[in-house]
């Protein structure tokens, strides 16, 4: 089978666009993260990859698992995924309409890693920085890892700025060894 983010990128485009016509992004947005959590479940993700179960019996599935929390469009969009044997792609889907959503938003989530907690002062310092370099808004998520001994590593999308001492100390560890 395909690449699942190969596979994804279509659907998700054509939803996005949809979702953007109709002005539901948002409500898109959280149907399709309910429904690819739903086939992401062990119990769900056995039943639609069962090759006993036709296509429109795997799409049922999903539909009943997601019943009274999708609209009639997200329930065809369901339904033409399953009909193409395309469920288990729903998390890449989801995925790469979230991209498309905040690149249409013009967000960008970020993940910075310190080795102490951040204060209210240095976390709002930093997003206006981040703001700035990246022209964009930004979402930022914190994590402690105290093996870092000190500093920050920021990840956004596929950007990283390492600036912990832990990895400048490996830097100069490769650079010595060389």
């Amino acid at each position: 089978m395909a690449e699942l983010s190969t596979i994804a990128r279509p659907y998700a485009k054509a939803a996005f666009e949809y979702a953007l016509g109709s002005q539901t992004v948002s409500e898109w947005a959280s149907m399709l993260d309910f429904v690819a959590q739903a086939v992401s479940n062990d119990k769900v993700a056995a039943l639609i990859t069962n090759p006993a179960l036709s296509s429109e019996e795997k799409g049922d599935v999903v539909l009943k698992v997601g019943e009274g929390h999708l609209v009639d469009k997200v329930q065809n969009f369901i339904k033409l995924l399953a009909r193409n044997n395309r469920l288990e792609a729903l998390p890449a889907i989801r995925q790469r309409f979230d991209v498309l959503k905040a690149n249409y938003d013009k967000t960008v989530d970020v993940e910075v890693t310190s080795a102490l907690a951040l204060s209210d002062e240095q976390l709002q310092r930093l997003t206006d920085k981040l703001t700035t370099k990246l022209g964009r808004k930004v979402n930022i998520e914190t994590q402690v890892d105290s093996s870092m001994i000190g500093g920050l590593v920021i990840r956004a999308g596929d950007m990283v700025i390492d600036g912990s001492i832990r990895g400048k100390l490996n830097k100069l560890s490769e650079t010595l060894r060389a």
